[in-house]
Order: C-alpha cells, then sequence, then structure tokens
C-alpha cells in the first residue's frame, strides 16, 4: 500500500511538474507580410521549429501571416516590433523604408546584376551597416533572406520598353517605387500586399511588380495577370529582425541559440526562393502568362528612364552608404564577412 501510495504521489508530482513547464513556456510572436503558401512563411515555420527546439520547448513561436497584427498594414510591422509590441519580423527592406529610409538602397533600380552581388552585400559590410541603422530604430537584425529581383507583371499589353508602361495602373509596394513608376510614366499606386490580389482580378490596377519565386508564383498572381517581363530592375531582400526589447531579456546562450536558428531559416528560405525562381519562367507560361525576355538594349533603355529616382533616391540614404554597396559590388569576392 505504501509503495502505490509513493508511486501515485510521483506520477502527480511529474505530471505537476509537466504542467507547470508547459504553462512556463513562452509563446513568441512573429508577423510578416505575405500568405501562409510564401518562402517567407516556410523560412518562418523552419524558424520556430529550430527555436522550439534549441530552447527544449521552452520558446514557442506563432506565426501571423498577411500582416495580420497590424490590421494588414505591411509597414507598421517593423515599427511595432522596434517598439517591443511584437517580438519577430520578417518583411523586405522596401516596406521599411517609411521608417527607416536607408534601407531604399537595397532596392535602387538597376544597382545589381546577379546574385553574387547581392549575398557580398546582405553577407559583408554593407548588410552590417543596415543592421546598425535598424538597431536605432529597436530593431535587432538576425538573418538577411531572399524576396529577390522584382519582376513586372499587367494585364494590358507586353512591356518591352519604357513606353509601354505609360498609363498603367501600377500597384508598387513603397515610396521610391512610386518615383521609379512616374518615371517610368507609369500611375502608380501604393497598396497593401493584402489587397492587391482583388485590385488585379477588378481591374482596380492594371499590373504590379514582385519577385517570381517569393510572391508571384506562391500567391498566385498568374491568375490574375496576363503579361510578365523578368526586367530585373530591384532587389529586396528580407530579413528577420527581433525586438531589442526581447534580445535584450536573453542570456547569452539563448541569444546564440535564436541567431543560429535565424540564419538557418533564413538560409533555408533563400535556398527555396531561388530553386522556384530558377523554375519559375516555365511554371508561369504553363500557367498561360506571356513572357517577354528584354534584350540588353531593352535593360540598358530601362536604367536610361530610372536614372533620375535612382539620383534621387541614392541622395536620400547618402552618398557614403550607396558607395559602400558599389564598392562591395564592384568586387563581391573581396568583402563578404560570411
Amino acid at each position: 500500500m505504501t509503495l502505490m501510495r509513493t508511486a501515485a504521489t510521483f506520477i502527480g508530482v511529474l505530471a505537476l511538474t509537466q504542467s507547470i513547464s508547459a504553462a512556463s513556456a513562452e509563446t513568441l510572436r512573429l508577423s510578416h507580410n505575405t500568405g501562409d503558401t510564401t518562402t517567407w512563411h516556410k523560412g518562418a515555420e523552419r524558424f520556430g521549429e529550430l527555436i522550439s527546439d534549441g530552447s527544449d520547448g521552452e520558446l514557442g513561436l506563432r506565426i501571423f501571416p498577411n500582416a495580420q497584427l497590424t490590421g494588414g498594414d505591411q509597414m507598421k510591422q517593423a515599427e511595432m516590433v522596434g517598439r517591443g509590441s511584437i517580438d519577430f519580423v520578417v518583411t523586405s527592406a522596401i516596406n521599411v523604408t517609411p521608417l527607416v529610409p536607408e534601407m531604399a538602397v537595397f532596392s535602387l533600380p538597376y544597382l545589381y546584376s546577379n546574385y553574387e552581388e547581392v549575398d557580398a552585400t546582405t553577407a559583408g559590410a554593407p548588410g552590417a551597416k543596415m543592421a546598425e541603422i535598424l538597431a536605432d530604430r529597436g530593431l535587432h537584425v538576425l538573418a538577411w533572406g531572399e524576396n529577390g529581383f522584382r519582376e513586372v507583371t499587367n494585364n494590358r499589353h507586353p512591356i518591352k520598353t519604357p513606353e509601354d508602361l505609360k498609363g498603367l495602373k501600377m500597384r508598387v509596394a513603397g515610396p521610391m517605387y512610386i518615383d521609379v513608376m512616374t518615371a517610368l510614366g507609369a500611375n502608380p499606386q501604393q497598396m497593401q500586399w493584402t489587397e492587391t490580389f482583388s485590385a488585379l482580378q477588378q481591374g482596380v490596377v492594371d499590373g504590379q511588380e514582385n519577385p517570381i519565386g517569393a510572391v508571384i508564383i506562391p500567391q498566385r498572381v498568374y491568375e490574375v495577370q496576363k503579361y510578365i517581363t523578368p526586367w530585373h530592375y530591384s532587389y529586396d531582400p528580407i530579413f528577420i529582425a527581433v525586438s531589442q526589447k526581447r534580445w535584450d531579456s536573453w542570456d547569452e546562450e539563448t541569444q546564440a541559440m535564436v541567431a543560429d536558428a535565424a540564419q538557418q531559416a533564413m538560409d533555408y528560405q533563400k535556398d527555396i526562393t531561388r530553386a522556384a525562381t530558377a523554375e519559375g519562367l516555365e511554371t508561369l507560361a504553363a500557367e498561360g502568362m506571356e513572357i517577354y525576355e528584354p534584350t540588353a538594349a531593352d535593360l540598358d533603355a530601362f536604367r536610361a528612364a530610372t536614372k533620375e529616382p535612382f539620383d534621387k533616391w541614392a541622395d536620400k540614404v547618402g552618398a557614403e552608404l550607396v558607395e559602400l554597396f558599389q564598392t562591395t559590388i564592384a568586387d563581391p569576392g573581396a568583402t563578404a564577412t560570411q
């Protein structure tokens, strides 16, 4: 009888301990811009799995897609993380420009030619500098991922020259793109992503621009757009950041675990995004989109037509910052740190 009571007591204590442990497990919140089929979301899910494993279940992650925590306002997410109202954000550089104008440097028109140049900046001195700037807004950058080169789609006609954009109502994601589309003769409409699909479907706007692997395919943009031109006119990285307040609340071991989980998650997100992009044009053609592949002369014409907004935004972000990026891009193998 005594043995039975002892066993029962042990089981009761074990159950109570497990209950207390479960109750003390901390659930962190992560917000991102896009739907739950995108590589953004998949990267966030991988991050959640890694921090749960790395903390032995003491930390959990709840993911809120489509900027749910900010009422669909993708621009406010970083601000709320900076204030400590949300724990993590996965967002793109261009979406942070209202809060941190310097972030537009990544997306200056025709700054980059290829992924090697991109990776040299995010993994080198430019990426470190941007993380320093974001830290001043209460955002601790953990790792850089990939939104990608932004390609233009529309429902009117193939876009082969800058003149083909004239008069088109184009959905854009941020202030710099308003200036770019204006320079090209389009009628830019800044709009939350959560509103864009229906706006394209209903003809409120004629077109939009976004990366293929990260957005156009997983968000099924091909269902509401007929034409695409892969003009690679602007690059947009994503990043995962944590509230500085939350970061400072952890000990060094937890900080190291979270940082490593973020890096692994964003490496994974970048890999699957680039794989989807590499296969993307074939996928879009199979879905019925008409593709116009611009020539070198076409790209030169687009580059010339966007020089004015390039210069305007280069002045806004600062000559020294632009020079840091351009120097790294000119010799990408020399400045990478990771």
